[in-house]
């Protein structure tokens, strides 16, 4: 995804609910291009799959799984998406868990906005390594815990 950078936009500059706005694509195709490379499947099965690591709730614990590994500046845009005034949670979905979301969305726009594209294909892969340790356990292929 590095050739598609392209910004000279300052991320500093935009509100929290504009950058989960672009975060919200960027994470999006972060799990899309994931799951094309490691899945030749059929695309409603595939769609199926990418829901389920875009929804609110899947974004909330990948937060608690990178947060420890951000810096304080990343911590600070997390929090400005957080509690952005105007994000509403749907029906469906826990506000603590959309507001979090909504954070890390803020982070990815950030992060795209800068050209950061090693520091997000890091987070990324942060998220995707403990959701394919927690899988491996529901499997009970983790040893003993």
């Amino acid at each position: 995804m590095q050739e598609f950078h392209h910004s000279n936009c300052d991320p500093k500059l935009l509100s929290p609910g504009t950058l989960a706005f672009l975060g919200d694509a960027v994470y999006e195709l972060f799990v899309r291009q994931n799951l094309v490379e490691t899945a030749n499947m059929p695309v409603n099965k595939l769609h199926l799959l990418a829901v389920e690591k875009v929804r609110a709730s899947f974004q909330s614990n990948a937060y608690a799984i990178i947060e420890p590994q951000l810096t304080e500046e990343e911590q600070t845009i997390w929090k400005r998406g957080r509690n952005a005034s105007g994000v509403k949670a749907p029906k469906h979905a826990d506000a603590v868990e959309y507001r979090r979301a909504t954070g890390l969305e803020a982070l990815f726009g950030y992060l795209f906005l800068q050209g950061r594209m090693d520091r997000l294909e890091e987070l990324f892969q942060l998220i995707l390594s403990a959701g394919e340790a927690e899988a491996m356990v529901c499997a009970g292929m983790g040893g003993p815990l």
